[in-house]
């Protein structure tokens, strides 16, 4: 750069304002900029003399601003948070000959390259029934690369999902020795596999890059995809836990196909949630594809899929419009979340009745419940409250329970209430595939919708 010429940091629109009288205070914001490794701060709008060579600065979105008053200094820290990952689906993730699972999270072809080049290591934690079906299959596959590598297999249910389950993880991943940027932990299992694992990971020297690796249906379209992680604690689902996405998923279909018809139900709940918020086609496909989807386990005719397959469709859509919702909010910022559907009431009844319900069978309660809160309101007609409750039968979902009573549906609402501050923040059903967020659901409808519900479908109970 020419000398004599300026650099300029450019003002932050609504980020400064006049000084006050310096009896009162005095407010301004400082953008940071970088020169030779050391950071600085520049007053936003002001110019800076170029002996800083221009290849040599880099400016942060983060800024600091300074408060002086006659009690003292305070400091404001704005630091934007920013993350990258992937969702991959692949065919084969086991066969050797695909190298997704070893190189698949990076993005940098420069770092790809240096990473072949050296020995590659691995810790793997992987749900134990998981590890009876693929664990000779993992090994092999990185046998065939050369990688050193550990598998710890664990029983990964809810009833042990607890932060006793992240620190035996945190204890073997602190003996086997990890590089806490380059060597990612591999997570093999459902939810609460990949749940433990994601905390576990994120507390490892406060943050080891991890891969998930989902193995159920549900996990595949809905626990895999997003930032959360956490476990139970004090009988309270999840209470415990932090947003700290993966540096990738990798989702292969063919682990479904070993999984119980009940599971590949429980998956087929939280698919249905994203269909009824906000995709009526992914609705139609559920309402005629809901029986061959359980008969095939999402297994694409003759193992390849096209893109007329309704396993291969459905599941595309349902990471997409999950992804479409989790992206703009992934720290939940905004507590207004349609992906909250189904997980108003769930939480209660699953952890009152664990271990009788799985998660998407408990969320699929909860929206057989909403849905007559919808009704009741006149958000839906009755034809499609009616489609949207046989629906829910086809894909052999339960739409009752008998412990799921007005008195937990009250207390349930009551928790929420009081943690998402002080708005019931109710995710309903507008029609088939729309949705929007209430407020103002008076109890009145909540004892009205219940009668119905009961009336109409208590003789379902599981």
């Amino acid at each position: 750069m020419p000398a004599g010429d300026l650099l300029t940091i450019p003002p932050v629109r609504g980020s400064t304002k006049p000084d006050v009288p310096e009896s009162r205070s005095k407010q301004k914001e400082y953008q940071l900029v970088q020169v030779k490794n050391t950071w600085c701060r520049v007053e936003c709008g002001q110019e800076i003399p170029t002996t800083w060579e221009e290849d040599q600065v880099v400016v942060s979105q983060a800024k600091i601003g300074e408060q002086v008053t006659e009690s003292g200094v305070s400091w404001t820290v704005k630091a934007p948070i920013y993350f990258c990952y992937k969702v991959v689906e692949t065919l084969n993730l086991l066969n050797p000959r695909n190298k997704t699972l070893l190189y698949g999270h990076g993005s940098d072809p420069q770092e790809l390259e240096d990473n072949q080049k050296k020995t590659q290591k691995r810790f793997v934690v992987m749900d134990a029934t998981v590890e009876q079906l693929y664990g000779s299959k993992v090994r092999k596959y990185f046998e065939a690369h050369n990688v050193i590598y550990k598998i710890l297999a664990l029983e990964t249910t809810e009833e042990n999902k607890s932060i006793d389950l992240v620190l035996h993880i945190l204890e073997e991943v602190h003996k086997f020795g990890l590089d806490r940027r380059t060597e990612p932990i591999i997570a093999f299992g459902g939810g609460v596999c990949l749940d433990a694992v994601g905390l576990a990971a994120s507390l490892y020297r406060r943050r080891t890059p991890y891969i998930r690796v989902p193995t159920t249906l549900l996990s595949y379209v809905d626990a895999s995809v997003g930032a959360k992680n956490g476990v139970n604690f004090c009988n309270c689902k999840n209470k415990i836990g932090s947003y700290t996405p993966p540096i990738a998923t990798f989702l292969d279909r063919s682990f479904i196909q070993t999984i119980p018809r009940r599971q590949i139900s429980n998956g087929l709940g939280e698919i249905l949630k994203m269909a009824l918020m906000k995709h009526k086609g992914l609705f139609e496909l559920l309402e005629k594809h809901g029986k061959y989807l359980l008969d095939t386990k999402f297994q694409s005719r003759n193992g390849h899929a096209c893109r007329s397959d309704p396993a291969l469709t459905t599941t595309r859509l349902a990471i997409q419009t999950m992804l479409e919702e989790l992206a703009p909010n992934l720290w939940e910022d905004d507590l207004d979340r349609l992906v909250d559907y189904g997980h108003v009431i769930s939480p209660e009844l699953e952890m009152k009745v664990l271990p009788a319900l799985l998660h998407g069978e408990a969320v699929n309660i909860d929206m057989a419940f909403m849905t007559y809160v919808s009704h009741e309101i006149g958000l839906i007609t009755s034809e499609e409250k009616d489609r949207t409750v046989q629906c829910m039968r086809n894909l052999e979902l339960p739409v009752w329970h008998n412990v799921c009573s007005l008195q937990l549906i009250k207390k349930a609402l009551g928790e929420r209430f009081k943690h998402s501050g002080g708005k019931l923040r109710l995710p309903l059903p507008t029609g088939l595939g729309t949705a929007e967020i209430f407020n103002d659901v008076s109890e009145e409808t909540i004892k009205s919708a219940f009668a119905a519900w009961r009336d109409e479908l208590g003789e379902f109970s599981t």
